[in-house]
Parts: structure tokens; sequence; C-alpha cells
């Protein structure tokens, strides 16, 4: 058995962790062929999908990111995330949906910085760094590439869904992480 986190965009993230914990694949696909300014063109996108549909594998159980709310790029992000969860069907898989916001609580991450009434929102890089380090302090999981990060992070997320769903103890314990398995765990019910 397998968990798998997979982030989609242009650069999707994806990681697959052993019964363990361990990290079995972590890698960034990028379709191939023409580009498109400002998206994604046919090419890349199944290029994309080809490259999602050899990696998974039967019994793979799959967390995804979904799109986040209010995205400037709705028609390409559309494009990309209902591609890559036809490849998960096509695996005969069935797949968790969790909004960006979740992946980022599940490491204590709120995306705010400063004090109580005077809080700014962290964005861009700053953001990223954030969760990066979060995930090395949660789980010691180093990476350069946040694409990676957040699929790792999802693949967690799989890995205690799993355990939850089948009665075991969790494998990550923080109040927040089982908040976010929880939520999930409801609307499968």
């Amino acid at each position: 058995m397998r968990f798998v986190g997979v982030d989609p965009a242009t650069k999707t993230g994806f990681v697959a962790l052993n019964e363990l914990g361990e990290v079995l694949v972590e890698v960034e696909l990028k379709g191939a062929g023409k580009v498109e300014k400002g998206g994604i063109s046919i090419e890349q996108l199944v290029s994309l999908q080809d490259q999602l549909y050899v990696l998974l594998q039967p019994g793979d159980e799959v967390v995804i990111e979904d799109a986040a709310p209010g995205t400037q790029r709705g028609i390409t992000t559309g494009m990309i995330h209902g591609g890559l969860r036809s490849m998960v069907h096509r695996r005969k898989l069935k797949f968790n949906k969790l909004m960006p916001a979740s992946v980022k609580k599940y490491v204590g991450v709120t995306g705010w910085k400063g004090e109580a009434g005077k809080k700014e929102r962290l964005s861009g890089k700053e953001g990223k760094a954030v969760v990066l380090e979060a995930v090395f302090q949660h789980f010691g999981y180093k990476h350069k590439n946040d694409n990676i990060v957040d699929a790792y992070i999802m693949a967690r997320i799989a890995m205690n869904l799993y355990h939850m769903r089948e009665l075991s103890p969790p494998v990550d314990t923080y109040p927040y992480q089982i908040e976010v398995v929880s939520a999930m765990l409801a609307k499968t019910e």
C-alpha cells in the first residue's frame, strides 16, 4: 500500500509514501509540449496526465489538492485539476480532495503573520518558506521544491486518513492534524 499526495498545477508535485511513511517517489511533473502563454496547452495537459497515470499504482490511497477558491487562472486550473482527477479515476482509484488552507493547517501554518489586530497575510515566497520550515519541524522532511513539499503533506494526510478510517491509531497526532483528517472522514460518511 502506498499513500499518495498530488499538488496539481502546471508543475505538479507528486509524492508516494510507504506504510512506514518513508518516501518512495518525490517528483515534480511538467507537461511536455508547446508552451501556451498564461496557461497550459492541450499537448502539455495530456503529457502531464500521462505522467501521473504511470506513477499511480493499484491500491494507492490518494489525496489531491482542490483548486483554491477565487484562483486567477480559473480555466487553466480547472483543466489541470479535472484532467488529473480523471487519471486517478482511470486507474480505478478513489481520491480525497483537500483545500489548500487545510494543507497548511496540517502543519500548523495559518497563512498569517503578526499580532492580533495587525495580522498580514503571508504570500508568495514568504508563505512558501513558512510551510517548508513547518514541514521540516513536524516531520524532518526537507525539499527545495514547494510543489513536492505540498504533495508530501498530502501523502501524510492520506496515510492518516487510512489509519483513522481503519480505526488504527493515527501517525500524526497534533489536534489540528486530527481535525483536518476528521473533517475529510466526515465528508465521506
